[in-house]
């Protein structure tokens, strides 16, 4: 048995990072310290506590604690623990993603411009990155149309030119048509417009024209004199300031009632190259400065390429660590600025008012789905929560259900609902289905200020015509036992139109079906909206239903071992995964959880097999 307060008097005054644990295991908040004695105390204390980190407070069941020999390793031994686990009450970036890059490989003989999602270190040239794949694309395109480098992707000689060198797109260099020498003043060319230095390529270019003109090379001075025109559009389409400096990320922050946006700017050789924004949850009480610094730490971990300066509104408590880490990593200095006045201050403001504008039109966004479902589904009013249900069995055994909830058009995971059937034996999902809105109805009726919350504005349930009438008969059934008991009672609560969510073939939703069997039309974003909405609802009941059976096989199987008890099944557990691996494992492998000897090994060998 863990004992919270016992383990508390035990921490070391030394840094390190302390992981905390649900009572099934679950890693749910992962941190760092100074000391973990001081800092792990802290959460069990009376102390001022935001509510995301009460509610976490409220579910640790245990932790544990790995010792580090100073803060530096104690931080990135946190944000791999974070990216590993992704627990629940972290701040999480969920969109892993790796941004495209263009690829220069100079050191080739003749060398290609493409685009790339890995950095290697192999002496090549990489810009970006470009948080609009689109964007990289399109620049890509316009190199390739403007100066004759290859389009192969393998070079090799060859006993004729391809197709490129007939349209005029490339200068052949696998025949031996330009020597890599003249080859590669193209390629410097393109150097200079990925970095922006196209002031001086510009005016070489515009020579280069005239003296073509002067000799009346007509039509290479038309190409130079298109290039140009190229190089220009494009220089102009990429600046975003004078501002002086190189490699800038800058992080702007916006907050609405629910939701906290990230955006951020990439500026790469004083110029704009792409900008990306992050949604984060749950933190509206919390400060800005411990939400920049904990997304820092997880957008910068593991990135191929840094940049030299990161600019954000306010000073963090971590930075001259971060700082540090970040340079470490990069092989030079990183510096994290707060801007005070200035051009660069400006930039700032700029990442946090496309931020706010962006949570603006997430919010109208949201709202025109609200809308089209209304008038999708004929309703008097906005069906600004709505629930959905789906029961779960496996022939009869183990019948649960799970409920999801939609609130203004986005799911809340946090208000899904789990229920095991109690009333119903045998393969009955009309009747599960009845039992269960039975249930949560009352529990809102009974309990108005309880963890159901308020009664949904619409219902949704998991298959067609026959679960719509089983949930109809649960409304109405709720209806008639409460008017029974007062016949005042208001019944208007129990005016709650019911859908149904029609699955293909492919178990994928196809259509929401009315009471009188007619299957709704629906636009792709609702399409898409209402799939993703029975998925979670899906996952939910299934999940539920996996941990039974999975506990009820683990209650019969090792329960019944004369010398194991919740700790070391808990342990045979978390090194096996499963209790089929433990029943293959060798004996020799049984024997390394602490107080398992050969004897009882063997014991739970002959049980399981």
């Amino acid at each position: 048995m863990f004992n919270i307060e016992e383990e508390l008097k035990k921490l070391p005054s030394k840094p390190g990072v302390y992981i905390m644990h649900d009572k099934d295991d679950k890693i749910i908040y992962v941190g760092k310290a100074i000391s973990l004695k001081n800092r792990v105390r802290q959460y069990f204390r009376k102390t001022n506590k935001t509510k995301r980190i009460q509610n976490m407070v409220a579910l640790i069941d245990h932790f544990e604690y790995i010792v580090t020999d100073n803060e530096a390793e104690a931080l990135i031994l946190e944000c791999n623990l974070i990216k590993k686990n992704m627990p629940k009450f972290n701040v999480l970036l969920k969109d892993d993603k790796t941004y495209p890059y263009i690829k220069v490989n100079i050191k080739a003989e003749f060398p290609d411009v493409y685009i790339t999602r890995r950095i290697l270190n192999d002496g090549a040239k990489y810009f970006g990155p470009y948080a609009n794949a689109g964007a990289a694309k399109e620049m890509v395109e316009f190199i390739k149309s403007k100066f004759k480098i290859r389009q192969c992707k393998s070079f090799k000689y060859k006993d004729r030119p391809c197709l490129n060198y007939h349209i005029k797109k490339c200068l052949a260099p696998c025949m031996g048509y330009i020597s890599r020498e003249d080859y590669m003043k193209q390629i410097n060319e393109i150097v200079d417009v990925l970095e922006g230095k196209t002031e001086k390529l510009t005016k070489q270019i515009t020579e280069e024209m005239e003296e073509a003109s002067k000799n009346m090379q007509y039509e290479k001075a038309a190409y130079l004199r298109d290039k140009k025109i190229a190089i220009e559009r494009i220089s102009e389409k990429q600046k975003v300031s004078n501002i002086s400096e190189n490699d800038i990320d800058v992080i702007g922050l916006a907050r609405s009632d629910t939701k906290v946006c990230i955006e951020i700017f990439f500026v790469r050789k004083s110029k704009m190259i792409g900008r990306e924004h992050f949604f984060l949850n749950d933190l509206v009480d919390e400060e800005s400065k411990d939400i920049l610094s904990d997304f820092i730490k997880q957008y910068y971990i593991n990135r191929p390429i840094l940049p030299n300066k990161i600019m954000i509104r306010e000073e963090i408590e971590d930075k001259e660590l971060i700082q540090d880490w970040l340079t470490k990593t990069a092989g030079r200095k990183v510096e994290i600025k707060t801007p005070q006045k200035g051009e660069k201050l400006r930039l700032v403001e700029m990442a946090e008012n496309n931020a706010l504008i962006t949570l603006e039109n997430k919010e109208k966004d949201r709202n025109a789905i609200l809308t089209e479902l209304k008038e999708t589904l004929n309703l008097d009013k906005l069906p600004r929560k709505i629930e959905c249900y789906d029961i779960s069995n496996l022939s009869g055994t183990n019948m649960v259900a799970g409920m999801s909830v939609m609130q203004d058009g986005v799911i809340k995971k946090n208000q899904a609902r789990r229920f095991r059937i109690k009333t119903v034996f045998g393969q009955d999902d009309p009747k599960c289905m009845e039992e269960v809105i039975t249930r949560r109805l009352k529990h809102s009726i009974e309990n108005p200020n309880g963890g159901f919350g308020r009664i949904p504005d619409v219902i949704f349930v998991d298959g067609g015509i026959t679960q719509i009438r089983a949930a109809l008969e649960a409304i109405k059934n709720v209806k008639n036992e409460y008017l029974s008991k007062n016949k005042e009672f208001d019944t208007s609560i129990f005016n709650i139109p019911i859908f149904g969510m029609v699955k293909n073939d492919k178990h994928q939703t196809r259509a929401l079906m009315d009471t009188n069997r007619n299957e709704l039309p629906i636009s792709r974003e609702l399409f898409n909206l209402i799939t993703a909405f029975q998925d979670s609802v899906h996952d939910t009941a299934i999940g539920y239903h996996k941990k039974l059976r999975d506990k009820e096989l683990t209650k019969s199987a090792l329960d019944e071992v004369d010398g194991i008890g919740e700790v070391k099944k808990r342990a045979l557990l978390k090194k096996f995964g499963s209790i089929k691996k433990i029943s293959e494992a060798d004996i020799s492998e049984i024997v390394e959880i602490k107080g398992i000897n050969e004897d009882l090994a063997r014991k739970i060998k002959e049980k399981l097999q």
